[in-house]
């Protein structure tokens, strides 16, 4: 066999020694030690390596599940709370700088659960029985203070009363958040987180729908009803009861009982702005007329 023949042939039999080679050795599979990246920031931590339970590898951890579930929390405290055996399914507890905590689980599709509203529906859950299974709740202090997370909302609705306490009330079937607002030295407010935004409600409306603020007395009440009638005809009103009477064209009407005797009704712009004052005697044919305050029969004609 001349030398070029047996070169070709040599050199063909190499190529086909080395081509499954190359192929094998992208299928071995990787060594377990060795680190790996994925794309994927959803997935479940690798059972080959401790979990971390708190500190800062847990907040990162917690944050991805907050972000992958569509929720708004730069998470700054983070903990471990229940795992499966597999660590396929891990729970986390994460309190955020601002607003509510969550319990976050990795799963597929990640959950994210509010604090504030867990707590308020463990409330629910304890009044009408007093040993109810209320499941997992949160227990980082941050997360506990649920007037905290409740001022941040009253804040984003405009409310600029100093909350000193607050409440979830529940959800509706429009999937409206509620919330009750206390405020110190002063009517309280309802909020409603809609789809378009934060709606109000002062409790002195709330009361007149025969229903009831937990966080406002009828001190306070008549205390922001007095502070509104600054600069009025009825400014001098030492106001000892209020009472809210309805709306017309935009404008709102209240009753107000002075301590010195007597009463004014009086129509406030949007703007709580007074815009009519009337003493109870002349108020008869407004909303029915003036009902803390007792008013003499008209003499007879």
């Amino acid at each position: 066999m001349s030398k070029s023949v047996l070169i070709a042939t040599l050199a063909a039999a190499l190529a086909v020694c080395l081509s499954p080679l190359s192929a094998s050795a992208q299928d071995m599979p990787q060594d377990p030690s060795a680190p790996t990246t994925s794309s994927d920031t959803n997935a479940p931590p690798s059972t080959s390596t401790p979990l971390a339970t708190s500190g800062p590898a847990a907040a990162m951890a917690a944050q991805r599940i907050a972000t992958a579930a569509g929720v708004t929390c730069r998470v700054v405290e983070a903990n471990v709370i229940g795992q499966t055996t597999d660590r396929q399914r891990v729970t986390y507890e994460a309190a955020c700088a601002t607003g509510p905590g969550y319990i976050l689980v990795n799963s597929i599709p990640p959950e994210a659960r509010d604090c504030v509203l867990l707590a308020g529906q463990a409330e629910a859950d304890r009044a009408a029985n007093p040993n109810a299974d209320v499941g997992v709740q949160c227990v980082i202090a941050q997360n506990k203070d649920v007037a905290r997370a409740v001022a941040g909302y009253a804040t984003e609705a405009g409310i600029t009363c100093t909350v000193d306490e607050g409440a979830p009330l529940g959800r509706t079937a429009e999937n409206t958040l509620i919330y009750e607002v206390g405020c110190a030295g002063v009517d309280g407010y309802r909020i409603e987180k809609t789809a378009t935004g934060w709606t109000t409600t002062e409790c002195a409306i709330i009361a007149s729908q025969n229903a009831t603020c937990r966080f406002s007395t009828p001190e306070e009440a008549a205390a922001t009803l007095k502070s509104r009638l600054v600069g009025s005809q009825a400014s001098d009103c030492d106001v000892t009861a209020s009472r809210y009477m309805g709306s017309a064209q935009g404008n709102r009407v209240y009753e107000a009982k002075c301590g010195a005797g007597g009463g004014f009704v009086v129509i406030f712009s949007p703007r709580f702005e007074p815009v009519n004052v009337y003493p109870c005697e002349q108020a008869q044919r407004i909303g029915g007329g003036c009902r803390l305050t007792t008013v003499a029969a008209a003499a007879p004609q």
